[in-house]
Parts: C-alpha cells; sequence; structure tokens
C-alpha cells in the first residue's frame, strides 16, 4: 500500500476502449505502417464556417472571458428549446428544463452523482457507450447489463429485466440511434421504456447524440415525444457530432425539471460552466446550420456507400444503417473480435473498433467509423476487399 495506489474506483474500471485502439495505433504507426484509422467517431471536416465566425465575433467581446453561468447562457438554452419544437414537436421551457453541458460525455459521467447512491443499481446497455458504466462505477452504483441482441434487433428485453429487477435500481441508460450498434428506435419502443420506468420509480436518461444523422429518408424521434416521458426521463443531445464540433466541448441535456437540477448541482460543485463564446457559436449551429449538416449527411452517405460495397463483396456480414457515422460488423468465422482487430492492425493497417470493447454482448462484431477522410476510406475499401471470407 503507498500514497499513489490508486482508488477502489479506478481499479473497477474496465480499460477505456478508445484508449487502448489509440496505442495500438501509435505502435504500428512508429513503425512506419500506413494505417487508415475507422476507429473512433470523431468527424475529420471542420466546424461549418457560420459557427467559428460567431465564435470569433463573441472572442472580441470581453464579457465572454469571465465564467459563464452555471446553468448556460438562457439564450442558449432558448435556441435548444426551440430546437425541439421545430425537430421533435416537444415544448421544453429552457429556464428550468434544459442544462448546458461540457459535452454530453461530462452530463453522462456526471450524472449518476445526483441520484446513485452506493449500492444502488443502475441499466446499462451491453454493448453500449462506455462511460454508462465508469459514472455508475465512479456514483458507487452496481451495474445490471441489458444484452441488446441481434436476435432482439438490438433492444434490451423488459420482460426479462423485470424477473430480475432489484428494488434499488435507480436508473436506466438507453441509446437510440444506437452507438455502436446503429440499430434505430420508433415510438412504440420508448413508449415500453417509459411504461417500464414508470412502473419500477426508474430514472431513464437517453443518450440521443446519432439524432440528426440519418439516412433513407429516416427521422430519429425523441423520447420526450412520449406524453408521460417528462415524469422519468432526460435526454442528452450533443453538438458534436451533429455540427463537427467535438473538440468544442459543448451539449445540452433537456427534460424532467428535478432531474435537471440534481445534475446542475452536482456542476455546480464541480466546473464553472460552458465557455460563454462557445455556447454564442453554438446557438448559430441550431438556428441556421441545418444545410450544412444535410452536406455532411451527403459526405457519409458516399463513404458508406463505398464500404458496403467493399464489404459485401468480401462477405462479411452486417445490416445496413439508418442512422449514425458507424458500421457495426460481424467478425469472421474463427475470429474474437479482439484478434481480428489485430488482424487488421497488423495485416492491413486498418483500426477499428473491437465489439466487446463496447461490453461482453459485443463480442463478435466489430464498428467502423464514417469519419475519416475520402481517400482513407477508399484505401480501406480496398484493404477489406482484399479479405475473402
Amino acid at each position: 500500500m503507498t500514497i499513489y495506489e490508486f482508488s477502489d474506483r479506478l481499479k473497477k474500471l474496465p480499460p477505456y476502449l478508445f484508449d487502448e485502439i489509440d496505442k495500438l495505433k501509435q505502435e504500428a504507426i512508429a513503425q512506419g505502417a500506413d494505417i487508415v484509422d475507422l476507429g473512433i467517431g470523431d468527424p475529420i471536416e471542420s466546424t461549418y464556417p457560420p459557427i467559428i465566425e460567431k465564435l470569433r465575433l463573441a472572442c472580441e467581446d470581453k464579457n465572454t472571458h469571465r465564467y459563464p453561468s452555471y446553468r448556460g447562457l438562457m439564450a442558449f438554452r432558448d435556441s435548444a428549446a426551440k430546437f425541439y419544437k421545430r425537430k421533435f414537436d416537444v415544448e421544453v421551457d429552457p429556464s428550468s428544463e434544459i442544462l448546458t453541458l461540457i459535452g454530453s460525455k461530462e452530463g453522462i459521467g456526471h450524472l449518476p452523482l445526483a441520484f446513485v447512491n452506493p449500492g444502488d443499481y443502475v441499466l446499462v446497455p451491453d454493448p453500449g457507450y462506455p462511460v454508462y458504466n465508469s459514472g455508475t462505477l465512479f456514483a458507487g452504483g452496481k451495474p445490471i447489463w441489458m444484452p441488446l441482441l441481434v436476435e432482439n434487433d438490438f433492444f434490451p428485453d423488459f420482460d426479462e429485466i423485470e424477473k430480475k429487477l432489484p428494488e434499488n435500481c435507480k436508473l436506466m441508460w438507453l441509446s437510440y440511434p444506437n452507438n455502436p450498434t446503429t440499430a434505430i428506435a420508433n415510438l412504440d419502443f420508448f413508449k415500453k421504456a417509459v411504461d417500464f420506468a414508470l412502473k419500477h420509480e426508474i430514472i431513464i436518461c437517453h443518450d440521443a447524440a446519432y439524432t440528426e444523422i440519418s439516412f433513407n429518408g429516416y427521422k430519429a424521434p425523441s423520447i420526450l415525444q412520449i406524453p408521460d416521458a417528462k415524469k422519468c426521463a432526460v435526454e442528452f443531445q450533443s453538438m458534436s457530432k451533429t455540427f463537427n464540433m467535438t473538440g468544442w466541448r459543448i451539449a445540452f441535456i433537456v427534460g424532467n425539471e428535478n432531474l435537471i437540477n440534481g445534475l446542475a448541482k452536482v456542476k455546480v460543485n464541480i466546473d464553472s460552466g460552458t465557455s460563454t463564446a462557445i455556447q454564442y457559436a453554438a446557438i448559430e449551429a441550431l438556428n441556421s446550420c441545418q444545410s450544412y449538416v444535410q452536406e455532411q449527411i451527403k459526405i457519409y452517405e458516399k463513404r458508406r456507400e463505398i464500404l458496403i460495397s467493399s464489404l459485401k463483396s468480401s462477405g462479411f456480414q452486417f445490416k445496413v444503417p439508418d442512422a449514425t457515422i458507424y458500421l457495426w460488423v460481424h467478425i469472421p468465422e474463427g475470429f474474437t473480435s479482439e484478434s481480428f482487430v489485430k488482424y487488421l492492425i497488423q495485416e492491413k493497417k486498418l483500426i477499428v473498433s473491437p465489439g466487446n470493447g463496447f461490453g461482453k454482448h459485443g463480442e463478435g462484431f466489430f464498428r467502423i467509423s464514417l469519419t475519416s477522410d475520402d481517400e482513407n476510406i477508399k484505401k480501406a475499401a480496398e484493404r477489406f476487399s482484399e479479405i475473402n471470407l
């Protein structure tokens, strides 16, 4: 035992998926490999010009250099409320039902601190975004894994969950359009989720990071379109993937006022709010950048079709997604997720995300991101086409 020994909460955490991938990537680059990285969902295109210009102008105002409001600019929250009305026909009160975040990852990681006591249980999708689990562990909670299986179209089976649900289950994480499986949900599913949560007095936290990136005419719904959803649910809406703003670190949470207040109380004691200048830029994004979003979707569509054609010609099995910036692909026979990802790095100089990095039930899959540039997408397609299954 030394003073430098990690705390018990850190020891409980599994290795963070993208950190491990980056280590493999750096090792390959150090050896001189021509690496094509399709691992992390980080848009390579620049943030849209009107957003950048608004930031420049905002930074010229010295008042934006001071501490921001803890809850976020009312002007930003008002724009977020209008966005929800315009996109989902959902009415929200910007003064009490919206909170500005330093990226949705921050809010996802902090929200359990407001409502989960040590020993309480949290329903966590498997496979799923790793922060659902790490936020649970940091709060002293215990995850109950919700298998997202092919035979259930990657939805949790609420009937099975109910059979073993402990009384002190406080919270449930959902995410549709889903990362990593790319599954999409309709309002019937959200109605089932809300009914389940109200019956068992469980908080729903819906991570809606990919609602705006969809194909083939599909439009993703919001869980808040369900009439009773505000009684138990909040939704995280990220600016990152929609507006190519991953590095700007801004998002918002919308929904139940009491849940918003709980997270706000945590944030007041942990951070000092989101940059005022960035909030002004984000207002511009929400109000006037939809045409840029549609152009970006066309770029993803083109890349998607190139990879789909290559993967199909090589015999890979997968469902063509209607949303997100990913492909969720079955591992070839004779491999595990880990061994196949290592094969791709070593033999094809390709980096993808192993399915088991998102949870035990992600075994048998790998995830491809569409966020590399066109040249690298074409390289990746050529290298996948060399694999004969």
